[in-house]
């Protein structure tokens, strides 16, 4: 008889040699010689198979056959297996097995009674004896089997015993007696090699045949027939994208159920062994094994061979990565969690990496204080220079749960917030309270003081930052406000360079008379708090040295927990500077890097900071981008004050855009209650203002403005370029009907250094213009334009030429009102602003377009060097609507003059008409008023 004779089933491909065996053996039990054979092999690798072969082919041959197999639960339970030996057996042929003490489980006389018993059933057929899993079955059976095989040599009896390599039965004499009988014959199942596991995949329809396929199953399985079945079983029932690939089985699926099955199969030892490789990953051996499970080292070195015997293992690691973690997942929780910390202890013991050790700390859930804080915290450096930020956040998330010591608590609390920071603002802003608290009690020491203060200042609490660094001046040795600024400085480091704190010379307090209006008066103000100067920006005279600092500082910055408040500096200069677009290659970059990093947090800041950059350049539709953008990055949009910086800008924008709706539901949003204590206080109440000012409820717009100038006198920050309080309050009173205090604050702003500001200074001669008579406004509104033209401030501008659009029609000149009046519809259109565009354009009815697009802004970056200055001269009183002959009058030269550099120009700038002319001329256009 052949293989093939049994038929191919997986446990007997590539086993001919041992089929041979079997074959003999059952023969020489049909001719009345009885045989023992003693089937061994690793764990799945085709034992019970290959038994079960042997029993159906003896019951085809009208053989008696007797069956048991043994299991761990009924090792304990005496004569167990002999039991089932007898329930198999017919009716009354075998004698009963009753309750007895264990003194009498191995009385002579029983075993000599089933023995005869066995040879008068095998007198009338032959008998086949088989029993499966020796190693679990219980003691008294294994003495009964071994009294029937030394007296069945002459009877047609076969047994058959089946036993896991290197898993043996517990009574030692037991396989020794067996070697010594001469009809004893062993029977070793291996693993299939490649060939049979080729041979295999060959008898399933549907699998791919080439050699890569079948190394893949190999790898995975070892050639283990039950794990191989189980592995090309999972392979065929996944979703067709998986089965056009590689096989790779999943935790939980068969093939890690089949592993299961194994190693329980093994017995507790082999589990326990499993266990402890599955929890050692990567750094276990067969030493640290032992000293893990505290066995010697024969038993570990003996129970790791059995796993690799099986295929389960390769070494001291498992064949694929969804093994040990099925393995992990199937302990009880507790017994789970021993394991890990016993593993941390014994990779802490003998040196190992931290990040190795805390991973168990964690996985245990706690940690020792004497030595696993420190390992937690050391593990979340080097998580966080892999940008494994929730690694980090975890790491001395429990190292502060394990200290018991004040002072390291606090200090793991504020490095926790800096980290919590790139991924969640509202979380890093909740972790300061614990530190503040200290702080606060007198527990705090000097040392953690600088870095609470740095993590303050980026979050923009400037309120608290200035308390941490009053205290940390007081502590050494000198509370007095200059000490604190001295302090302020040396916390700035090697940065690209900072201005001191600038301001303004007064204050403005605002009351209310009987019938309601608003008085508004300057005083002196208290010393601004020196931490808000590091939210300062250089003063007009610093602007270009400072802002060529900050590019060559970012130029070689590195984003990390401790440079993202210098860097955000950097940014804040080139923004808040004449050329806010110098910032937003920087910005657009580090928005790359931080979401390559995985660092939402730090995303959301630069992402905001491109809404500004936008704001300030009049792109609305862009800046309401960027800051979705950034409020999209945070996971709570709502809880903290970071997140106010965002919804500040999507107010302006929707209020600019005319969407009142819009903005009213982004103010619905409940505010955090430490909002008015931090820097985003100053843009959320300016566009609330903004919006009050466009629904018309100017005393509220008014108490906001005013409220940011006091919050800005208050920490250091009363800039114009940063918040131009003076001419929105300006704005409101004019609408209040109180002029002489909106001249006031204007002239105020106009004083100011700040005023050499493109945008700033445009913007307050946009205000003043509607505070003078009518005849002198076209000649302020045109400085204006000419401003708010050179910095790039598309909105303000709109605004600019809107009014002086206004200002022609009122002073009697309808064609130049036409000119204007639709170059300020067109660039109001491009800005989506609603309240320019709802003004009609002489000449049309109110909100239709006009019938030409103006081209506003010419394409081309040379355009100034196309021209020459006469050229550009007459070129831009003819964008604004002068007739030749008025051009002639105002530049002193002739009509046909006139006539040719227009003609000159249309020819450099590729165009046919007046209306094409670009607005991006770089020339004063004062000279039109």
């Amino acid at each position: 008889m052949n293989s093939r004779g049994l038929g191919v089933t997986m446990a007997l491909i590539d086993r001919s040699m041992e089929l041979n065996t079997l074959d003999s053996a059952i023969a020489g039990c049909l001719s009345g010689n009885s045989r023992i054979v003693f089937v061994e092999g690793p764990a799945g690798c085709g034992k019970s198979e290959f038994i079960e072969s042997i029993a159906e082919r003896a019951e085809g041959l009208g053989a008696t056959l007797l069956r048991a197999v043994g299991s761990p639960r009924e090792r304990s339970v005496p004569l167990g297996a002999l039991r089932q030996l007898i329930a198999s057996a017919p009716a009354d042929t075998l004698p009963q097995m009753a309750p007895a003490e264990p003194a009498t489980l191995v009385r002579v006389e029983a075993m000599q009674e089933f023995c005869a018993a066995l040879h008068r059933l095998s007198a009338t057929t032959p008998v086949v004896v088989c029993v499966d899993d020796l190693q679990h079955v219980d003691d008294p059976t294994l003495q009964y089997l071994l009294y029937a095989a030394r007296r069945t040599r002459s009877a047609r009896i076969l047994l058959v015993l089946a036993e896991s390599l290197h898993e043996h039965a517990s009574d030692p004499v037991f396989s020794t007696e067996l070697l010594r009988l001469p009809h004893f014959e062993r029977v070793r199942l291996e693993r299939l090699d490649r060939s049979g596991v080729a041979e295999l995949a060959a008898t399933y329809q549907g699998l791919p045949q080439d050699e890569d396929f079948g190394d893949a199953l190999y790898a995975i399985s070892g050639g283990n027939p039950l794990l191989l079945r189980a592995l090309v079983e999972e392979h065929r029932a996944a979703p067709a994208e998986r089965r056009a690939a590689l096989p790779s089985p999943e935790a939980g699926g068969p093939f890690t159920q089949a592993v299961l099955t194994c190693l329980h199969r093994g017995g507790r030892e082999t589990v326990r062994l499993a266990e402890a490789l599955a929890v050692l990953r990567d750094v276990g051996s067969v030493e640290c094994v032992r000293r893990l499970l505290g066995i010697s080292a024969a038993a570990a070195s003996q129970t790791v061979h059995a796993l690799n015997a099986a295929g389960i293992a390769d070494g001291c690691g498992f064949r694929h990565p969804c093994v040990p973690a099925a393995i992990v997942h199937a302990m009880e929780p507790e017994a789970r969690a021993a394991l890990h910390r016993d593993a941390a202890r014994l990779l802490h013991s003998i040196g190992a990496p931290s990040p190795a050790v805390a991973g168990h700390l964690l996985a245990a859930g706690e940690a020792d204080e004497r030595w696993g804080v420190a390992a937690l915290r050391d593990a979340a450096e080097q998580a966080l220079a892999d940008d494994d930020v929730a690694q980090a956040v975890a790491c001395l998330t429990l190292a502060h749960q394990a200290c018991d010591d004040d002072q390291r608590t606090s200090a793991i609390k504020i490095r926790l917030a800096a980290v919590t920071w790139r991924v969640d603002p509202c979380a890093a802003e909740e972790h300061t309270a614990e530190p503040l608290a200290a702080l606060r009690a007198g527990r705090l020491v000097e040392s953690h003081m600088p870095a609470l203060a740095r993590l303050l200042v980026t979050q923009g609490r400037v309120d608290a930052a200035a308390e941490v660094l009053e205290r940390l001046a007081r502590a050494r040795g000198d509370g007095s406000p200059q000490a604190a600024e001295v302090v302020r400085g040396n916390l700035l480091g090697a940065q690209f360079g900072h201005p001191a704190p600038a301001g303004s010379r007064a204050m403005v307090a605002v009351s209310k008379d009987a019938d309601g209006a608003a008085t508004v008066t300057l005083t002196d103000s208290a010393a601004s708090r020196p931490a808000a100067g590091m939210w300062a920006v250089p003063t007009a005279a610093e602007g270009e040295p400072a802002a060529a600092a900050a590019e060559r500082f970012l130029q070689t910055a590195v984003l990390t927990d401790t440079t993202i408040e210098p860097i955000g500096q950097a940014l804040r200069t080139l923004i808040h500077g004449d050329r806010p677009d110098r910032a937003l290659p920087w910005c657009q970059s580090f928005v790359e890097e931080a979401d390559r990093r995985g660092a939402p947090g730090w995303k959301a800041a630069f992402a905001q900071a491109q809404a500004v950059i936008m704001i300030r350049q009049g792109n609305l539709r862009v800046a309401e981008e960027y800051a979705t953008m950034a409020l999209d990055c945070l996971p709570e949009k709502n809880g903290s004050v970071f997140a106010c910086a965002p919804r500040s800008v999507l107010i302006y924008t929707a209020t600019a855009q005319g969407r009142h709706g819009a903005a009213a539901r982004q103010l619905n949003h409940p505010v955090p209650d430490g909002l008015f204590r931090t820097v985003y206080a100053l843009g959320y109440l300016r566009s609330r203002g903004f919006y009050h000012l466009a629904t018309n409820c100017f005393h509220a717009a008014l108490s906001d403005f005013l409220e940011v100038g006091r919050l800005a006198r208050r920490w250091g920050l009363d800039r114009a370029v940063v918040v131009p309080w003076r001419t929105d309050a300006a704005e409101a009173l004019i609408q209040l009907g109180d002029r002489q205090q909106a001249e006031q604050l204007v002239a105020e702003q106009l004083a100011m250094g700040d005023a050499r500001n493109a945008r700033v200074r445009g913007v307050a001669l946009r205000v003043r213009a509607a505070l003078v008579e009518v005849g002198q406004r076209p000649r302020l509104l045109a400085e204006s334009v000419d401003e708010l033209r050179k910095y790039g401030d598309r909105f303000e501008l709109s605004r600019a030429l809107s009014d002086l659009g206004q200002a022609f029609q009122a002073v009697g000149e309808p064609a130049r009102a036409s000119m204007v009046t639709r170059r300020a519809w067109h660039l109001a259109k491009e800005c989506g602003i609603e309240s320019v565009r709802e003004r009609p354009v002489p000449g049309h009815h109110a909100r239709s377009a006009p019938a030409q697009e103006d081209p506003l802004w010419s394409a081309d970056p040379d355009v100034d060097a196309k021209l020459s200055d006469s050229e550009k001269r007459v070129a831009v009183l003819a964008a604004y609507g002068y007739t030749n002959r008025e051009i002639a009058l105002k530049l002193y030269v002739t009509v046909s003059t006139v006539e040719q550099h227009l003609t000159r120009v249309y020819r450099k700038l590729n165009i046919t008409r007046r209306q094409e002319l670009p607005m991006n001329l770089q020339l004063s256009m004062a000279e039109i008023a």
